[in-house]
């Protein structure tokens, strides 16, 4: 086998991207061992490895006081490397070629096999865990704050798992090696040693828990200042338009003193920290060393195990210190673990069941059946909505801001729990089927366009990502939207479908936006197409060219559209009017305008007829 093909196998010990197994613990062992989980038999073996090396350095003191103990025998000088073959022969060796080797092999567990793989272990885990929560998880947080939350516990965990194996597993070993040495020499010299260790025990005892809080405060600050600053940037335009920038400078200073304060707080007991590992790394050469003079003076020491003692007194003090700032750094990113489980763990809100069923080409059939949401509120949402949408037809939506029109396309795409009554695609409770499966049978257009930073290809081919270029030129082409595609140019000079178009298609106008996303619908070919405000954001003459493409596309499907524009609804079979979460009038445009309730007065308005002085007050 080559060196290369050895460091290839090597560096494929652990499958990066395991799925995980169940929900995602909230307990901080369980947690641990639900990202590490297909790992631990190689964490284990890099660990054993590391302890191998640590105890070279045992071997590398015990070497040094025969080395010594040698020299100080009756033998000639110009004699000596003649009498001694045996012993310098191995001295080499053992510098030159079993110390590289182990620590070699410790090295290629901690640079290749393990933080390359277990990075995005851990993190495709939680990632997926998180894609896997209610709409509702991510309307309550910042979303750059989840993202920092996903990196940032991923990089702590496989930082405490490297650092344990690079410090804990490798200063146990030293240390029994040291204890087995020592005791060899003499037992009252290793006694001393389990001494100072108590009290360096009692020390780290004192101080990492006081670590490991602070860190998860200072943490949980960072973070904030990610969100709020990530908030900010999102939203530029807003920012610029209404002048605040100083506003939004207050508000990032606040959250960085915030943070300012947490990280002080952790950088005092921090410094008092190292000043005490200082003193107690300092106190252990000077016992030691001193008991093995005292020791030689009676005659149960010799000067190579004085050399021996010393050496590895030094070498312990200085790993000692090293490990401390180690175990400080482990609570630290412990800390940070603890805080990104707090937001990553939470249960999902909305999950498939066990049984739950896919259908492969619905027929489009939707019913609402005495459905009540209010968001978990005493008021708002829908109330109490008995609905069939036959397969095929269209039905529009009309009511004024909050009346519950959105809430009514967000529990058919169960993007949230309805909590009263259900909603049946072809008969089947939309409970029944698997989340995706329900929501591939559903296309959907809103006034709120989502785009992604990728290109316009691969933005209209989202809606049936195995679909051909053909078929996403020619959806663009129905949307009108293949013209303005062909000039695009991004910053890096991809043109036309290959441009990029910036976070949340920035680089578009809004008219642009939804034709991209009506591209996206066409070429989904779902049985139900949703349209909420679709046209809202085009001009005119680009609306009345769409409208005659969305009469071509509505052809066949199941169609529930929102608009407040109601002349883009007056062509529908039927139109129902909500208001306060309540179905109130239900017909088509001709017999709701004959009927001249809210309906009619919404068309007036929006006709040009006259307003009275209470429609003028509303």
């Amino acid at each position: 086998m080559t060196w290369t093909a050895f460091m290839t196998w090597m560096s494929n010990l652990i499958d990066g991207f395991m799925p995980a197994i169940g929900p995602a613990p909230t307990t901080l062992w369980q947690f641990v061992q639900w990202c590490l989980r297909g790992s631990q038999q190689i964490i284990l073996l890099a660990a054993i490895v590391s302890g191998l090396a640590g105890m070279m350095e045992v071997s590398a003191a015990y070497l040094l006081g025969v080395l010594i103990d040698s020299t100080a025998q009756n033998v000639q000088a110009g004699r000596y490397f003649a009498e001694h073959t045996v012993l310098i022969l191995v001295y080499v060796g053992f510098y030159m070629l079993i110390r590289p080797v182990f620590f070699g092999a410790s090295a290629v567990f901690t640079g290749i096999v393990l933080p390359p793989n277990l990075t995005p272990l851990v993190q495709s885990r939680l990632h997926r865990w998180t894609l896997g929560q209610a709409v509702s998880f991510f309307d309550n947080d910042f979303a750059g704050r989840i993202a920092q939350k996903q990196t940032q516990t991923a990089t702590a965990l496989v930082n405490v798992v490297t650092e344990i194996i690079n410090a804990a597993a490798f200063s146990i070993a030293t240390l029994i090696g040291a204890l087995v040495m020592l005791t060899a020499i003499d037992w009252r010299i290793a006694v001393c040693l389990m001494v100072w260790l108590g009290l360096y025990a009692i020390m780290i005892a004192w101080y990492l828990p006081r670590i490991r809080h602070r860190s998860k405060a200072r943490a949980a600050a960072r973070a904030n200042v990610t969100g709020q600053i990530v908030d900010t940037i999102t939203n530029i335009k807003t920012v610029k338009l209404f002048g605040h920038t100083n506003h939004e400078d207050a508000a990032a200073i606040d959250a960085l003193k915030t943070y300012r304060e947490k990280a002080l707080y952790f950088g005092f007991l921090s410094a008092g920290f190292r000043f005490a590992l200082m003193a107690m790394a300092g106190l252990l050469p000077v016992i030691l060393v001193l008991m093995a003079i005292v020791l030689w003076q009676n005659g149960g020491a010799s000067l190579g195990e004085i050399a021996a003692t010393g050496a590895l007194s030094m070498r312990i003090s200085q790993m000692t210190g090293w490990v401390s700032f180690t175990m400080m750094a482990i609570y630290a990113n412990i800390g940070e673990i603890e805080d990104g489980m707090r937001t990553l763990t939470p249960p999902h809100a909305l999950t498939d069941r066990p049984d739950a069923v896919t259908i492969d080409r619905a027929q489009g059939q939707v019913v609402f059946d005495s459905v009540g949401f209010t968001y978990g509120r005493r008021t708002g949402g829908v109330e109490n909505i008995n609905l069939v949408v036959d397969s095929g037809e269209k039905l529009g939506i009309v009511g004024a801001s909050g009346a519950g029109k959105s809430t009514l396309v967000s529990l058919l795409l169960r993007l949230y729990e309805v909590e009263a009554g259900r909603i049946t695609l072809d008969g089947i409770d939309v409970r029944d089927l698997s989340q995706d499966n329900l929501r591939q049978h559903i296309a959907m257009v809103t006034q709120e366009t989502a785009m992604f930073n990728r290109s316009a290809h691969d933005n209209i081919q989202y809606g049936r990502p195995d679909a051909p270029r053909a078929d996403v030129v020619a959806a663009a082409k129905r949307a009108n939207a293949h013209d303005f595609i062909t000039d695009l140019k991004d910053h890096k000079g991809r043109e036309g479908y290959e441009a990029y178009l910036g976070e949340r298609g920035v680089k578009l106008s809004g008219g642009q936006r939804q034709r991209i996303a009506l591209a996206r619908a066409f070429l989904k070919d779902a049985p139900v197409l949703v349209l909420d405000e679709a046209t809202s954001a085009l001009d005119s003459e680009t609306e009345a060219a769409i409208q005659t493409t969305l009469s071509d596309v509505m052809q066949g499907k199941t169609v529930i559209a929102i608009a407040h524009r109601l002349s883009t609804l007056s062509a529908l079979d039927r139109i129902i009017v909500l208001d306060q979460g309540r179905i109130v009038e239900e017909g088509t445009h001709t017999a709701l305008l004959a009927r001249d309730g809210l309906y009619a007065r919404y068309w007036m308005r929006q006709s040009g007829g006259f307003i009275g002085v209470r429609d003028a007050a509303e």
